[in-house]
Parts: C-alpha cells; structure tokens; sequence
C-alpha cells in the first residue's frame, strides 16, 4: 500500500533585496505569483474561484468586442522598470504589440490594465497598483472589487493620475467605450451557473 509522507518543503529565493527583474527571472515556477515594487518583493497565492472567474468572463466579453487591432491577454508580465514587476490579471495590449512572443511587455503596449482585488491584494489592487499604473502612463484601469457584488470601478488617465473612478454596480450595464465600445452587467461576472 502506498502512502504520502509529509515533508517540509521550504524554497530558497535567488538574489537579496533588493530584488530586480533578472532575479524574478530564476524563481521557481512554483503557482505563486512574484511581483516587484521598487525592488520589494511581494508574493501572492494562485486567486480564489471566483477572482478566476471574474478573469475568464470578462476576458471573453473583451475578446468578443474588441476591434482586430486591439488584443485582450490574462496575467501578463509588465515590466515597468528593472525594479518594477506587475502581473496585472488582464490587459488589452494593441495588436501591434503581440507581433512577436513576449515574455514581457511595457507599460507603452499596455491600452488597459484590469485587477480583480482578492482579500490578500486588497490594499495593492486599491492603492499602490492604482498609482503606479498612473506612473507608468497606462490610459485606463480597471477594478473589480467582488466584495461589492461585484462592481466595476473604471479609472481613466488624466495626465500623471488618474480621474476619480466611475463605479459601476451589479445589475447596471456599464457602458464603455475606452479601449474600445463595450457593454455588460459587472454582476455577470461571477453568476454561478444554472
């Protein structure tokens, strides 16, 4: 009879803090996420079910609207600068962006940056990564907040920052038209089926 033996698995991280780009480059590809903030490293678990399923709904209404030069992508790696690493959860890049395989793209390719906050992202998703979007130059931002049925907050670039959000609540169509037009009832996004 076979059985699992417990074991004590503890990984060791290449480089020291602060880390850069190239360190993140030979972590462990171990279900984890590793993000990069002015060298700090921040490490996040895989998402909760309905975080993923916010993720893959949403990407399929994008992918269903958005006009051949402009290309929805879930979970890419966004390389603002050597000490600056973001995995947002799903972006629209322009087609011109995706001529080649990227393993990384910049914040210039970027149309539309989507972060689905989770109990353990709040704070970044919420403040930081609002900011640094900003920063680096990325037009609009999106959040979806699941603790609030879920609801859609649209950030759009004016100059360094960006406008307060327009909020969209489950149950309204929210109505966009930057990336591109677009429509749909946030609360659609994580209905269970049946």
């Amino acid at each position: 009879m076979a059985t699992t033996e417990p074991t004590t698995r503890r990984t060791v991280l290449p480089g020291e803090p602060p880390f850069t780009v190239d360190d993140l480059l030979k972590f462990p590809d171990d279900g984890n996420r590793y993000e990069l903030f002015n060298g700090s490293l921040l490490v996040s678990p895989a998402p909760t079910s309905f975080h993923q399923l916010a993720i893959i709904r949403l990407g399929r209404i994008l992918e269903d609207a958005a006009p051949p030069e402009m290309q929805p992508l879930p979970t890419v790696n966004l390389r603002v600068s050597d000490k600056d690493f973001y995995i947002p959860d799903l972006v629209v890049v322009s087609a011109e962006s995706m001529e080649d395989d990227k393993l990384m793209f910049v914040p210039g390719d970027l149309l539309l940056a989507v972060e689905v906050v989770s109990p353990s992202t709040q704070a970044r998703d919420r403040g930081f990564k609002t900011e640094a979007y900003a920063a680096a130059g990325i037009p609009v931002y999106w959040r979806i907040e699941l603790s609030e049925g879920p609801a859609l907050y649209v950030y759009r670039l004016d100059g360094d920052a960006y406008e307060p959000p327009v909020v969209h609540k489950p149950g309204e169509l929210a109505t966009l038209s930057t990336p591109f037009e677009v429509s749909f009832d946030p609360g659609e996004l994580v209905k269970r089926r049946g």
